[in-house]
């Protein structure tokens, strides 16, 4: 039996029955599960809960969705202008979500939440579209695979099932882990081409404080547990660093594990992280002050800021570590008067004269005590 073929068995029986060892304690938003039929909550599987980064009118990707309870909660939130994906690739599991597809819609007062069959290491192929081509076109011969495959890459280009930059907000909830250690890569590489120019992305899953060793990698009941199949803890951010994200942080993680197997601890993280915007550098006078504690912090772009120092930065810059993501870190100084802009040509830890930045407002957010001006 391989890997896919035990973690389809096991999810498959998982929307038969309930299966308790599949999931950790979670704490979910009461609100949101009060409209949900009882039986997306008891056969819906996770170790987090990516819905409380959800903003109203994003668009939604969820990642092995199962029994569709995320979604349903995500659809809570984005309101009558957002919508949400789920992809699954286990028939049971979608028809489990989509049972219930109608009585949701009629609650939520609109459809906003569609279910697709894919594999999230590939979300260009459509499953249910390739279902149907090899209904017409079997497989009987070798020269038939070489076809299919042809076919295949024509529908990953022609009619993705995911296009390019079309989502705001990817969300999973337990699932990267149980994806093949080869195809981990290719996973995180589809996240980052799916995900919009200042999209983000917020995975809970299981990590590791150890690597995993093979011998436990090859028990098919551990991985397809979500315990085998996980990452180390820093493989786990330097994964979705290495893709292109950046601001990749933990946002949580559970102090206890989860299990412990042969000494390695597996415990309950939730991740998040930004797409970057690829606009080019212009200088137009904007400065930042890093509040601290720490002396000095480096961004994902080598930029250094001294605290409490008005350092230098473009405008694409400015409007990143001014935003949601870095709130309660940055002090954003616009420039006093409108100055055209130029190409940056500053070097890192440029610093702006106050005279160049007198009298500019001064965008302060609320601070994690509670204080804003």
């Amino acid at each position: 039996m391989t890997i896919e073929t035990g973690v389809l068995e096991r999810y498959s029986a998982g929307a038969a029955a309930i299966q308790t060892d599949l999931c950790c304690p979670v704490d979910y938003d009461r609100e949101l599960l009060a409209i949900l039929p009882q039986e997306i909550i008891e056969k819906d599987y996770g170790c987090g809960d990516p819905s409380r980064y959800v903003k109203k009118g994003d668009v939604v990707l969820d990642l092995g969705s199962g029994s569709g309870k995320i979604c349903y909660m995500a659809a809570q939130l984005v309101g009558d202008q957002g919508k949400v994906i789920g992809v699954d690739m286990n028939d049971d599991m979608l028809a489990l979500a989509r049972k219930y597809q109608s009585e949701m819609a009629q609650k939520l007062g609109s459809n906003r939440v569609a279910f697709v069959k894919g594999q999230i290491q590939d979300l260009a192929l459509d499953l249910s579209a390739m279902n149907e081509h090899l209904a017409q076109y079997p497989i009987q011969k070798a020269e038939d695979i070489i076809s299919l495959r042809a076919w295949q890459e024509k529908q990953r280009l022609e009619s993705p099932l995911i296009g390019d930059n079309s989502i705001d907000l990817v969300v999973s909830n337990c699932v990267l882990n149980l994806v093949h250690d080869s195809d981990k890569e290719q996973l995180i590489r589809e996240i980052f081409r799916v995900v919009k120019p200042g999209g983000r992305v917020a995975i809970s899953d299981i990590i590791c404080d150890e690597r995993v060793p093979e011998h436990l990698k090859q028990n098919q009941h551990l991985w397809s547990g979500c315990i085998s199949g996980a990452l180390q803890e820093l493989d786990f951010l330097d994964a979705f660093s290495k893709a292109g994200f950046i601001a990749v942080s933990y946002d949580k993680w559970e102090s206890r594990p989860w299990q412990v197997v042969e000494g390695l601890e597996f415990r309950s993280v939730t991740i998040t992280a930004v797409k970057p915007e690829h606009e080019p550098c212009i200088d137009k006078g904007h400065a930042v002050i890093y509040r601290g504690p720490y002396s000095e912090v480096y961004d994902d772009d080598g930029h250094v800021y001294l605290r409490g120092q008005r350092m230098a930065v473009c405008e694409r810059t400015f409007r990143l570590l001014t935003g949601e993501t870095y709130a309660t870190d940055f002090i954003g100084i616009l420039p006093a008067q409108e100055i055209e802009g130029k190409p940056w040509d500053c070097a890192t830890g440029t610093l702006r004269p106050a005279a160049a930045t007198k009298g500019g407002l001064h965008q302060n957010t609320c601070s994690p005590g509670g204080g804003c001006c």
